[in-house]
């Protein structure tokens, strides 16, 4: 019997938490992968999805890169154990990732093949008349869209 082909299938990604307010307050130039280095009761906590990133920053120490003011949850049969809710949380980036001057925001947290991983960008903030033209290209979008379909529709 011949074995079955094996199909080229990426790493399934479980999405914990994402800031979806990131793109609407910021220009995000360039996005990088880190590890996270947490408690057990904060794994089974994410797992459970119980997190918030949208008021999160990564802040740089001399001892590495740090996730401020995340929000996970706690555990509830983790009893003693159980870790802060909002502790800083280590990230695990390589020494020519860490620092470039521009803020860094945590866009989503997930779990790859079972590690948990943090998505975190380079961000310039955005003015409010940016934040206003960009309303108005995605509306100017929409509206094309829009139109084309009904226009293959008939």
């Amino acid at each position: 019997m011949a074995k079955p082909a094996k199909t080229s299938e990426k790493p399934k990604e479980q999405i914990v938490a994402q800031n979806r307010a990131a793109g609407y307050n910021y220009h995000l130039l360039e996005r990088l992968e880190a590890g996270l280095v947490l408690h057990g009761t904060e794994v089974k906590a994410l797992r459970e999805g119980k997190a918030n990133i949208r008021d999160a920053y990564v802040d740089f120490k001399p001892n590495g890169a740090w996730l401020v003011n995340a929000h996970i949850a706690q555990y509830m049969p983790g009893g003693p154990w159980n870790h802060e809710p909002l502790g800083s949380r280590k990230l695990l980036l390589h020494e020519n990732e860490l620092y470039k001057g521009l803020t860094v925001i945590p866009i989503k947290i997930y779990f790859r093949d079972g590690i948990a991983k943090c998505e975190i960008a380079l961000a310039q903030g955005k003015k409010q008349w940016d934040r206003r033209q960009d309303e108005r290209t995605k509306e100017a979008r929409r509206e094309a869209d829009q139109a084309m379909y009904r226009n293959r529709r008939r």
